[in-house]
């Protein structure tokens, strides 16, 4: 049986195996998600925008088609490496840890699709968020796109069963010492693999205590990627527009 020891993510990020779970994700609410984001944010065409945690860079990707110069920045050497097939001239990806502020200031920082509570440590999670901060220009706005932990914890789906690629991905949930946590177990080319993820079950004021340390203003919150208004009981999504 195959189980890493590293941090989850520095592990499960870099198999082929989590892209595989993952593949449904819905490309076209993406690419509807960052046209209103831009949108209502009336960010110029030309504007810089750093993806921090891009992934392969499917967010990048699109708002590069649509006119932006576009920094992602991710952990993960293999999606780095995928993604840089996209690069051009105003497209740029880099292995960068989110911790870290990246040495560059840009009109807009994106930090997508869950992509934050990972750390055990809660300094690791401030530390993120100043990052996120110091690589915002005068002017510049930024982005963390959360899951609503009130309304995930509220409607948990303790197991299942998602067969993919003839993969059949054994799924179970539970709370443990503040974590939503998914346990993952399957079996593929003659072996049993097992993985984990922990994700902080931050809420709305779990992050205002954070924006207040790093001297932040939250300017906006909304609960879906219509941006429609937040509701703490309802909204799948906590996106949250700062400054």
């Amino acid at each position: 049986m195959t189980k890493d020891t590293k941090d989850w993510y520095s592990s499960w990020f870099d198999t082929p195996f989590y892209h595989i779970l993952y593949k449904h994700r819905d490309d076209k609410e993406a690419r509807t998600f960052m046209d209103n984001l831009t949108s209502y944010l009336n960010i110029p065409e030309n504007s810089s925008i750093l993806d921090v945690a891009c992934g392969k860079g499917r967010h990048a990707v699109y708002l590069n088609s649509i006119g932006y110069d576009v920094t992602g920045i991710d952990l993960s050497e293999k999606s780095i490496a995928f993604a840089k097939q996209f690069e051009n001239d105003t497209l740029h990806f880099q292995v960068h840890d989110m911790r870290k502020a990246y040495p560059k200031q840009f009109n807009a920082v994106f930090n997508l699709f869950t992509s934050f509570g990972f750390f055990k440590n809660d300094e690791d999670d401030l530390n993120t968020i100043k990052a996120l901060k110091t690589n915002l220009n005068n002017h510049g706005v930024g982005v963390i796109d959360f899951l609503n932990a009130d309304f995930v914890v509220n409607n948990l789906v303790e197991a299942n069963t998602k067969t993919i690629d003839s993969i059949a991905f054994h799924l179970k949930r539970y709370i443990e010492n503040g974590f939503i946590v998914k346990d993952i177990s399957f079996e593929a080319n003659g072996k049993s693999y097992n993985y984990q993820e922990l994700v902080k079950a931050l809420t709305l004021e779990d992050f205002k205590k954070m924006f207040a340390k790093a001297n932040i203003q939250l300017l906006d919150v909304f609960g879906d990627y219509k941006l429609n208004k937040y509701c703490k009981h309802s909204s799948e999504r906590l996106i949250m527009i700062f400054m």
